[in-house]
C-alpha cells in the first residue's frame, strides 16, 4: 500500500512539474488529493491546522532576512569590491582569475546563505572580467556555477536551516559543521582548475601583473564582508543570538555598510526588497506545501512502512548511503533542490538515523548531494542562472559541459567525509560539545 501511495504521489508530482505547474502548487495539490481520497471528512481541518504553524515558524523567518542581506550586499557594491580584491591576490598563479570565482563564491556564501544568490551575484561581477582575456569560456562558466553551490554549504545556509527545521537538528551545530567541508570543497575546485591550467595552458588567458601596492590597498575591501561574517556567525556561536536574530543583525550591518559606501537610495532599497520578497516567497511556499505533502504521507504511515521494509532488507549503512546518493543524483536531474529537501529529508533522514549516523554529519552529506543537483542537467538551477547572465549569448550546453567536472569533486568530497567524518564533526563538537 505504501509503495503504491508513494509511487502515485511522486508520479503526480513529476507530471505537474513537467507541465510547468509551480513547485509549491504541485506539492500542495498532491497533498490535498491524498487528504481528500484517504481522509475525506477532515481534509480541510488538517489543511488549516498545518498551514498556520508552518507559516509562522520563528526559525523560517531567518530565510528572508538572509536573502535580504545578500541583496543589500550586492547592490551596495560590496561584492564587486570583494571580487576585485581577490583577483589582485590570485593573478599570477596558473589558472589566474578562475580562482577568484571560487574564492569569491566561498566568501560571499558566508553572508548570503543561498546558492542562487551567490551564483548570480559573483557571476554578474565576474563574467564581464573574462570577456577579453582569452580564458576557456566553458571552464569560466562551470567554475561560477559550481562555486555558487557553496552558498548552501558554507554557513549561513538556507538548505541547512531547512534540514534542521525538518529533522530537529541544532542550526548552530549544522552551521559549524559546514565550514570545514566547504573549505575542503573549495580546495578541490581549485585543484581541478590548477590541473586544467597545467594540462591546457591556453585555457587560462593572459593577465597583467599587479603591483604589491595595489594588492595591499585592496585589503580594505575584504573588511566589510569579514565584519558581516563575524557579526552573523559570531553572534550564533557565542550564544548571543538565534539564527533569526543573527540574520537581522546581518541585514542591519549590510544596510549600514551601504550607507558608508553612499549606495543606499530609494531605488536600491526597492530593488533589494522586491527581489527578497520574490525569492523568499518561492522558498517559503515550497516549505509550507512540503509540510502538507509530508504530513499526508505520515498520516498514511508511508515513511514508517518504508523504513520497516528497508530495515528488513538488512542493508548495511554503506549500501544504504550509496542508494541515497544515487537517488539524489537522479532526483537532481528533474527536481529543484528545495523540492528535494522538503520531499525526501523527512523520510530518508530517519532511515539513516536508525543506522547510527550522526544527524549533523547527515545534514552536510545531504547538502553536498543537493549541490550536485544544482549543477546537474536538465534542471540544475545554477546552470540557468549563469547562462542567463550571458544575455542569451551561446548555448546552455557550454555551462553544462563546464560544470560537469566539478560534480566529480563533489563525489570525491562525499567519499572524504564518509571516510573521515571528523572533518564535519570536529568543529561543532569543539564549539558545542559532543
Amino acid at each position: 500500500m505504501s509503495a503504491i501511495v508513494l509511487g502515485t504521489s511522486f508520479g503526480l508530482l513529476i507530471i505537474f512539474l513537467s507541465m510547468g505547474v509551480y513547485v509549491f502548487a504541485s506539492l500542495g495539490t498532491v497533498a490535498l488529493i491524498l487528504f481528500w481520497v484517504f481522509i475525506p471528512a477532515k481534509w480541510h481541518v488538517l489543511t488549516g491546522m498545518l498551514l498556520w504553524p508552518a507559516s509562522t515558524n520563528w526559525l523560517l523567518l531567518s530565510i528572508p532576512l538572509f536573502v535580504l542581506m545578500g541583496e543589500l550586499i550586492l547592490r551596495a557594491g560590496i561584492a564587486d569590491r570583494l571580487y576585485r580584491a581577490i583577483s589582485y591576490w590570485l593573478i599570477g598563479i596558473p589558472g589566474g582569475l578562475l580562482y577568484s570565482n571560487i574564492v569569491a563564491c566561498g566568501i560571499f556564501s558566508a553572508v548570503s546563505g543561498s546558492s542562487v544568490a551567490t551564483a548570480a551575484t559573483i557571476g554578474t561581477v565576474a563574467i564581464p572580467n573574462f570577456a577579453s582575456r582569452g580564458y576557456n569560456e566553458r571552464l569560466v562558466l562551470g567554475s561560477l556555477a559550481a562555486g555558487g553551490t557553496l552558498g548552501i554549504l558554507i554557513p549561513p545556509s538556507i538548505h541547512l536551516i531547512l534540514y534542521g527545521y525538518f529533522t530537529g537538528t541544532s542550526i548552530g551545530k549544522l552551521f559549524m559543521a559546514g565550514f570545514m567541508p566547504g573549505l575542503v570543497l573549495m580546495l578541490l575546485f581549485m585543484l581541478l582548475i590548477f590541473g586544467a591550467s597545467i594540462l591546457s595552458p591556453n585555457w587560462t588567458g593572459i593577465e597583467n601583473r599587479v603591483s604589491w601596492t595595489v594588492r595591499l590597498r585592496s585589503l580594505k575591501d575584504f573588511v566589510p564582508t569579514c565584519v558581516l561574517i563575524v557579526i552573523v556567525l559570531g553572534s550564533i556561536y557565542r550564544g548571543v543570538a538565534t539564527p533569526t536574530e543573527a540574520a537581522a543583525y546581518g541585514v542591519t550591518g549590510a544596510f549600514l555598510l551601504g550607507l558608508c559606501y553612499r549606495s543606499v537610495n530609494y531605488r536600491m532599497l526597492s530593488e533589494a526588497v522586491t527581489s527578497t520578497i520574490r525569492t523568499s516567497s518561492f522558498i517559503l511556499m515550497i516549505v509550507i506545501a512540503g509540510n502538507l505533502f509530508n504530513y499526508a504521507l505520515v498520516i498514511l504511515d508511508v515513511p514508517q512502512q518504508i523504513a520497516s521494509a528497508v530495515g528488513g532488507l538488512g542493508l548495511s549503512q554503506w549500501v544504504l548511503l550509496v542508494v541515497i546518493i544515487l537517488l539524489y543524483i537522479f532526483l537532481g536531474m528533474f527536481m529543484e533542490s528545495f523540492t528535494i529537501v522538503v520531499t525526501t529529508v523527512p523520510m530518508l533522514a530517519p532511515l539513516l538515523f536508525a543506522t547510527g549516523k550522526d544527524p549533523v554529519l547527515l545534514g552536510v552529506l545531504f547538502v553536498i548531494l543537493l549541490e550536485m543537483a544544482l549543477i546537474t542537467p536538465p534542471v540544475g538551477l545554477n546552470l540557468y542562472v549563469i547562462h542567463g547572465l550571458r544575455q542569451t549569448r551561446g548555448s546552455i550546453n557550454d555551462v553544462i559541459v563546464g560544470a560537469l567536472p566539478f560534480v566529480l569533486c563533489m563525489l570525491a568530497m562525499i567519499g572524504i567525509i564518509t571516510l573521515f567524518p571528523q572533518i564535519v564533526l570536529w568543529l561543532p563538537q569543539t564549539m558545542f560539545g559532543s
